[in-house]
């Protein structure tokens, strides 16, 4: 499940990618499917072996183009141990929300994207967040939960801040923010109730066999209920006046 669409952010063959805070490593898979040249980047070690495995799997099974390579690896988000103008292209997807410094995260991430690069930053969506957090504490009072909640011109903000400049926006995942409404409202970790079941079955199918009936509905419904805000930006060339006032 992507939460990054691909088709508002293009992605070529031999692009040096950094999928920050990869978690699981769904868009790190994506791009390396797509000939990236990709690292995938967490602090928690166990989820980073996990996504190694699955890129010597990917490799064994001819799931990437000639030339592709990936790399996962344990680190730091406000301390990249990469060089400055490292990548073509930085994704961070649902990981700002829980980081104090939220500001040195991206000033980090523009320090190794080069210029002219894409940027893709994913976070919840205020409103549908706004109701979890209402419905349970549980929901974000734990160690590593969400600190904030974004409203997206505060986000763009940021962004604008630290020198990027965005180009696009959308919503996505409508259909599973009545999901965490449920869980939030039943316990966060109460699998058990019957509508936490039953809806959870309904998005399992919706995720294998993505059929046009819920392909139509949450197309439909992302503006108005997506759990996720997604902001597109790049990072401006250096005008030549600066490069030869820098001399």
């Amino acid at each position: 499940m992507l939460t990054v669409d691909f088709s508002r952010f293009p992605l070529a063959p031999g692009d040096r990618v950094l999928d920050l805070g990869c978690g699981a490593g769904r868009h790190a898979f994506e791009c390396y499917r797509r000939g990236a040249q990709v690292v995938a980047l967490d602090q928690n070690g166990e989820e980073i072996r996990e996504v190694a495995k699955w890129f010597a799997a990917m490799k064994e099974a001819g799931e990437a183009p000639e030339g592709a390579t990936a790399t996962a690896m344990e680190g730091d988000a406000l301390n990249l141990p990469f060089p400055d103008e490292s990548f073509d292209v930085v994704i961070i997807s649902e990981v700002m929300e829980h980081i104090p410094d939220d500001k040195g995260v991206l000033a980090e991430m523009v320090r190794v994207l080069k210029p002219g690069g894409r940027i893709a930053v994913t976070v919840p969506r205020y409103g549908p967040e706004k109701v979890c957090w209402t419905l349970s504490d549980a929901y974000h009072e734990v160690e590593g939960g969400h600190i904030r909640i974004y409203k997206a011109d505060e986000l763009l903000g940021k962004m604008k801040e630290a020198g990027l400049k965005p180009y696009g926006t959308h919503h996505a995942h409508a259909l599973h923010s009545p999901y965490w409404w449920l869980k939030c409202a039943f316990g966060v970790d109460n699998d058990k109730a019957l509508p936490v079941r039953a809806y959870h079955k309904l998005l399992v199918w919706d995720i294998m066999k993505k059929p046009l009936v819920t392909r139509l509905a949450e197309q439909a419904l992302n503006p108005i209920v997506g759990k996720s805000f997604v902001a597109y930006a790049t990072k401006p060339h250096l005008a030549r006046f600066d490069k030869v006032a820098a001399k």
